[in-house]
C-alpha cells in the first residue's frame, strides 16, 4: 500500500545529489525544503521551488540542486502525488476490489495531507486563479488505473468518463462539503463517497 510519510522516498536518495559527500548535511537540508513546501502549501499558498527555499533559509541554486522543478519538490512531500496508481504491490484483478483498494488509498492521501488540500482547493477557487499543484487531475488517474480491467470485461463502458465522475463523488469537494455543510464526521464522509462511488461502478457495470 502507498502511505504518506515525513520521510522522503528512497529513490530520492539513491543516485541522486543527496547520495555522495556530507549525506547527512544534505538529507537535512533536503528535508528542511519538503518541510517549508508543506507549511507553505498549508497556509494557502501555492510557491515556487524559490518561493521554498527562501521559506527554508536555503539559496535558490542550492534548492535546485535538490528539486529541479516544482513536481519533484512536490513528489518529495507528498509522495502519493507521484504515483499512477495507488493499487500497491500485487493488485487485484476484481474491478471492485481494485476501486475499494483506490479508495481507501485516496482517503488516507486527504487525511494525511488535508490543511494542504482545502488550501489548494480555496486556492483554485479564487477569481483568475491558475492551477494549484495539488490540483492536477491526478486522483482521475488513480481511478482509471483502478478500472483497468473493465476495457476487457465492459467494452461498452468509457473508462476515463467513469472515472471522472468517480472522482466528483469522491475527493476533496465532497468531503469538504459533507464534513461541512452535511454535518458529518470524518469517517462518515469517507464511507459516503465510498459508498456512492462503489453505487457508480455497480451501476455503470450493470448498464453495460
Amino acid at each position: 500500500m502507498v502511505h504518506a510519510h515525513n520521510g522522503l522516498p528512497a529513490s530520492l536518495h539513491a543516485g541522486s545529489y543527496t547520495a555522495t559527500g556530507r549525506t547527512g548535511q544534505k538529507s537535512r537540508t533536503q528535508q528542511a525544503l519538503v518541510d517549508a513546501l508543506r507549511r507553505l502549501m498549508a497556509d494557502g499558498q501555492d510557491p515556487s521551488v524559490s518561493d521554498v527555499a527562501a521559506s527554508a533559509g536555503i539559496s535558490r541554486t542550492t534548492a535546485y540542486r535538490y528539486f529541479p522543478d516544482k513536481e519533484s519538490l512536490l513528489n518529495a512531500a507528498m509522495p502519493q502525488t507521484g504515483e499512477r496508481s495507488l493499487l500497491g504491490e500485487d493488485p487485484p484483478s476484481d474491478v471492485v476490489e481494485r476501486l475499494d483498494r483506490t479508495l481507501d488509498e485516496h482517503f488516507a492521501f486527504i487525511r494525511d495531507w488535508e490543511p494542504q488540500m482545502r488550501a489548494a482547493l480555496r486556492a483554485s477557487l479564487a477569481p483568475g486563479a491558475g492551477e494549484p499543484a495539488l490540483r492536477g487531475g491526478r486522483a482521475v488517474r488513480w481511478y482509471e488505473e483502478a478500472l483497468a480491467p473493465l476495457g476487457e470485461t465492459h467494452s461498452g463502458i468509457d473508462v476515463h468518463r467513469l472515472a471522472v465522475r468517480l472522482r466528483a463523488a469522491a475527493g476533496i469537494e465532497p468531503y469538504v462539503w459533507l464534513t461541512g455543510l452535511g454535518g458529518l464526521g470524518a469517517d462518515e464522509a469517507f464511507a459516503a463517497m465510498k459508498s456512492n462511488a462503489l453505487d457508480i461502478l455497480h451501476a455503470a457495470m450493470r448498464g453495460a
